[in-house]
């Protein structure tokens, strides 16, 4: 059975992520977030799918940055976004 705080926590962690997605795509910074976001919606992607698969992208690198103790990488993270709807390996 699945712990109820652990699936709070989870949600909780997921939203945050698709915020901080929303908020790269509005203020534009950095720019593969909207030309992503823009260019699955081209393809068909439907908004919140687009999210995830952003919200993904940005979880692997805040887990290889908490891992490895090492600033964020942003080179590795709009290749990684501009490379959607791939998405990278767990780790990194």
């Amino acid at each position: 059975m699945t712990d109820p705080i652990d699936n709070d926590e989870e949600e909780f962690a997921e939203a945050t992520l698709v915020q901080a997605i929303e908020n790269q795509i509005e203020s534009d910074n950095p720019p593969a977030a909207k030309a992503t976001f823009n260019k699955l919606t081209l393809v068909g992607y439907e908004r919140e799918e687009i999210l995830e698969m952003m919200a993904h992208v940005l979880a692997v690198e805040i887990d290889g940055l908490l891992e490895e103790d090492r600033a964020f990488n942003t080179e590795w993270y709009e290749k990684a976004l501009r490379a959607l709807p791939e998405l990278p390996p767990e780790a990194q």
